[in-house]
């Protein structure tokens, strides 16, 4: 295809429909983070609070999409940088609690975990499907929402396992290591974003005509 001529997917795009998409992930992630808090604190499961907590990380990225698509490029960088944090916090509430795990690691009831990961998987798939059609426009910025309701999913089954697993040994020790696990996806997915973000920055220099090293 010739540099000239646009790609016919970026043309065909509508940012309302975009807009739209967001909030709805948006709406979805802030209603289930008030269901799976409470599951959470009820169970007294740690990978399932520290999901929790991702839901409302999630409603923040999404809001702020929203705010910033019609941005100057430069702009939507810098907010891409701010969302590759915004997807570091669950990662940082995670590793606390897991240093609290270590000091007690009391295993979870295991029936409202499981209960409570199907409805996250329900709620971050149908995220994850209505952002698939839309992550490769906003730059960073829908990318970072992608990403995020792509990697709850993952760690919504990896919840149920564990607590299949705790079913099985009685250790409050599967509840531990996931809390790891949770960490290593969340600096996955902000080194992703942040990524993105430092591309679009670039980007927005050359179109200033600035020099690139």
């Amino acid at each position: 295809m010739p540099a000239s001529e646009p790609d016919d997917t970026e043309q065909q795009l509508d940012p309302g429909r975009l807009r739209r998409t967001v909030l709805i992930v948006a709406a979805l992630n802030f209603g289930y983070f008030f269901v799976e808090f409470a599951v959470a604190l009820a169970a007294g499961s740690v990978a399932l609070l520290a999901d929790s907590v991702d839901f409302l990380e999630d409603t923040a990225v999404n809001a702020l999409i929203f705010l910033a698509l019609g941005w100057p490029l430069v702009h939507r960088a810098v907010m891409g940088k701010v969302m590759s944090v915004l997807i570091l916090a669950p990662a940082l509430l995670a590793g606390w609690e897991a240093y609290q795990k270590f000091l007690d690691p009391t295993p979870p009831a295991v029936l409202p975990v499981i209960l409570a990961s199907l409805g996250a998987i329900a709620v971050n798939g149908t995220a994850a499907w209505l952002l698939t059609s839309v992550r490769h426009h906003g730059g960073s910025l829908s990318r970072a929402a992608f990403l995020s309701a792509r990697n709850d999913v993952l760690v919504n089954v990896a919840i149920i396992a564990m607590a299949g697993l705790t079913a099985w040994t009685r250790s409050g020790v599967p509840d531990l290591v996931l809390g790891c696990f949770i960490v290593l996806l969340a600096l996955y997915a902000a080194r992703e974003v942040w990524e993105v973000s430092e591309e679009e920055r670039l980007a927005a220099r050359a179109l200033a005509g600035e020099d690139i090293d």
